[in-house]
């Protein structure tokens, strides 16, 4: 799916929705290993950006995003609309990352000009 077509607004400006084939999640859970929670915690000695952690976070919402996405390509969706993530700690270093949306089927609007 083209990232041009998922969008965190209720509409893509330029494309009517003809179809709206529901709820579409990509999820992820994450944790963090010894060896890198020692050398974030070294990181956090110094302050500034724990790059690690950052790293992390971000792999995380990419892969959410990439799940998400493949969920509507099989339901047959075009785009993504109303997008959002959310973040839980399940428990002590362990997150869970989720990416959804609404999956729908759009048309480019022609608009004629006399």
């Amino acid at each position: 799916m083209q990232n041009s077509m998922v969008t965190t607004a209720f509409t893509l400006p330029g494309y009517k929705i003809v179809k709206n084939l529901g709820v579409v999640q990509g999820i992820t859970v994450r944790s963090r290993s010894i060896i890198g929670s020692f050398f974030a915690n070294l990181q956090t000695i110094f302050g500034g950006n724990i790059t690690l952690y950052t790293s992390l976070c971000e792999q995380a919402r990419f892969d959410t995003y990439r799940f998400m996405c493949k969920q509507a390509e099989q339901k047959g969706a075009n785009a993504i609309i109303a997008v959002r993530y959310d973040a839980t700690e399940i428990m002590a270093g362990l997150t869970e990352v989720l990416c959804y949306g609404s999956a729908v089927v759009v048309e480019a609007e022609w608009t004629s000009t006399p």
